[in-house]
């Protein structure tokens, strides 16, 4: 059987999907804003689509499952606001649909647990815009029987995204906030979530996606900076700290996010548990490349 996944904003994790699925014989499609990151989607066996500018009928026609991990912009979800005409009339022939969402929608917990069914109470505009848009994407499966599942991402890092650089840079700082944990996952992971997903469909199904141990920001910066043998770096107070809004919104929400459904309804055993497996993984591979 052909098996065609479209990937709208093929991105990060993505593009680690593409890694599990191409050697297995799938076409893949994704959509890329840019003409550079287009070159390099096609040398990894991507099929690329610069969108918004091409028309992503003809892919989405010949595609057996949608990937969306494109986030909401100013105008909403970017998918729906201009392709949805398109999604709604390849919904028949779509086998799976997975749209890529995050923690973030569960708002702040001050460090308590959350599980799928605990209410959506965002407090930040990103985690609003991501309340809206899974909302919207549930409205349109509903209308046309496009086989959804959301999956809820906490914290990635993998290659390329880890605390080492900065480390040795010695740019990087523990900046603690009593109380302050978070949930993370190896993009690796992320992968073979959405790989279980594909091959078990269950429509309508919703997945948080994080690893075993959710943790003090600072702690995953002084195990890193323990691997390369080196001191941690100070501990730099939050209210002191210079941060980008951006950054500080992060430590706005405290949680920690259950996984049990993954591994109860998908069978997924996560390859790094825990941000030290995944730090280590991660220092191997710099180190044999």
């Amino acid at each position: 059987m052909d098996r065609t996944l479209f990937s709208f904003g093929h991105g990060y994790s993505a593009r680690a999907l593409a890694r599990r699925l191409l050697p297995q014989g799938w076409r893949v499609i994704g959509t890329t804003r840019r003409r550079d990151k287009a070159e390099q989607l096609r040398a990894e066996g991507v099929t690329p689509l610069i969108w918004p500018g091409e028309d992503p009928g003809p892919g989405l026609g010949a595609a057996t499952h949608l990937l969306i991990s494109a986030g909401p912009e100013d105008g909403g979800d970017p998918v729906l606001a201009h392709a949805r005409d398109a999604v709604a009339a390849a919904a028949p022939h779509l086998a799976w649909v997975g749209y890529l969402s995050t923690t973030g929608v569960y708002g702040d917990h001050q460090g308590g647990w959350v599980d799928e069914t605990t209410p959506l109470t965002p407090t930040t505009r990103r985690g609003r815009a991501r309340v809206a848009a899974e909302a919207a994407w549930q409205d349109l499966a509903a209308e046309t029987g496009l086989p959804l599942h959301i999956f809820r991402l906490a914290g990635i890092y993998g290659p390329g995204r880890g605390p080492f650089a900065k480390v040795r840079a010695g740019t990087a700082r523990r900046i603690v906030k009593p109380g302050q944990v978070f949930s993370r996952i190896h993009v690796e992971d992320i992968a073979q979530v959405l790989a279980a997903s594909i091959a078990r469909p269950n429509p309508g199904a919703v997945y948080n996606v994080c690893d075993d141990d959710p943790a003090p920001p600072q702690d995953v910066i002084a195990h890193a900076a323990g691997l390369l043998g080196q001191p941690p770096p100070p501990e730099v107070p939050f209210d002191a700290a210079e941060m980008t809004p951006m950054g500080r919104s992060f430590y706005a929400e405290s949680k920690r996010v259950r996984n049990d459904r993954i591994k109860d309804e998908l069978g997924v055993a996560l390859k790094y548990p825990d941000y030290r497996a995944g730090l280590a993984a991660l220092l191997a591979s710099e180190q044999a490349g």
